[in-house]
């Protein structure tokens, strides 16, 4: 039996699938399989495929239908006890397996595992910041206001996690990763290696910046994520919206096509969700950035941003 089955959905990848399987295949933990979900694109991946040597690496095919129904058609086919996830974008430090299997094999009642996630830009720079949870244990009540997990590529799960409550919802267009890992979370433990073992690619086709076409997707896992909660945890309803709102006026500031009066408009739906928000850190950054966006236009807020970006750059890279 395989120790871990590593997921890849592959659609038109062959930009950064070269590098980001040669991430795997240099992992220090060994005990793995490699399951490329070929999603019926048009690029040459199963030409590639064939030159590579290493028999732990397949490949499975699909007519196109999206990286959720790739991901459980490869837990369908999946042999390891774990299962981790990789998007084809992405990579992986050389240690990651091993420190996540470590994990989950000295903590039984652990059902998933994340770690802490690296920025980089589409030529693999480092984008100076670094996502980090501390959240950990019985992580339901945080996870359903915030995706502390952030991407597939950071989780590892215990196969069984899926045997009991199910695979992806492929219902969902957007954030059908953070609704897989809330119904875990309401049976297992989360927890998490605290530094970055993984490097989430940011380029101009990244799925997330489709951002107005995830407003009614977040609304259907919020209300079926309350379905059956007790009815103490109610209240953590609104603290959910608040927080969505406020994620999405942050991609409304953050977009191709920057909105400074949409932003402002999913901002105080957040506080009215939540009027304890009003005194976030999260909140006053964002009515900064608001503010700067409408008195300098995008281009200034955008010369702004990326000379921060690069001061974060040079302090990180100081402190690497």
């Amino acid at each position: 039996m395989t120790k871990v089955s590593v997921i890849v959905p592959a659609y038109n990848a062959m930009t950064y699938l070269s590098k980001t399987i040669d991430s795997v295949l240099e992992q220090t933990f060994t005990d793995f399989e490699v399951i490329i979900v070929y999603d019926g694109s048009s690029d040459d991946i199963e030409k590639w495929v064939d030159t590579i040597t290493d028999n732990r690496v397949r490949l499975i095919h699909q007519i196109n239908q999206g990286a959720s129904i790739a991901r459980n058609n490869g837990i369908a086919h999946a042999k390891g006890d774990y299962i981790a996830f990789l998007d084809s974008d992405d990579l992986w430090e050389p240690t990651k397996l091993e420190k996540q299997v470590n994990c989950l094999d000295n903590n039984p009642d652990t059902g998933l595992v994340y770690s802490w996630i690296s920025s980089i830009d589409a030529n693999g720079n480092y984008r100076g910041k670094i996502y980090a949870s501390h959240t950990e244990g019985s992580v339901w009540e945080k996870l359903i206001e915030n995706n502390i997990v952030r991407s597939c590529s950071a989780a590892i799960v215990r196969r069984e996690c899926f045997e009991k409550l199910g695979v992806f919802d492929t219902s969902l267009k957007f954030a059908e990763d953070w609704e897989m890992w809330i119904r875990i979370a309401s049976s297992y433990s989360f927890a998490v290696i605290k530094e970055p073992l993984v490097y989430y690619r940011h380029h101009s086709n990244n799925k997330s910046k489709n951002y107005i076409k995830k407003v009614d997707n977040f609304r259907i896992i919020i209300e079926k994520s309350f379905q059956s909660v007790p009815f103490e945890l109610l209240h953590l309803r609104n603290k959910s919206y608040s927080r969505i709102n406020i994620v999405f006026a942050w991609k409304c500031i953050q977009s191709q096509y920057p909105d400074s009066n949409q932003a402002e408009n999913f901002r105080q739906q957040a506080l009215k969700h939540n009027p304890l928000m009003t005194f976030s850190k999260e909140n006053v950054r964002l009515t900064i950035a608001i503010f700067l966006m409408r008195c300098f236009g995008s281009n200034g807020y955008i010369k702004f941003v990326n000379q921060l970006n690069q001061t974060r750059k040079l302090v990180g890279n100081f402190t690497r």
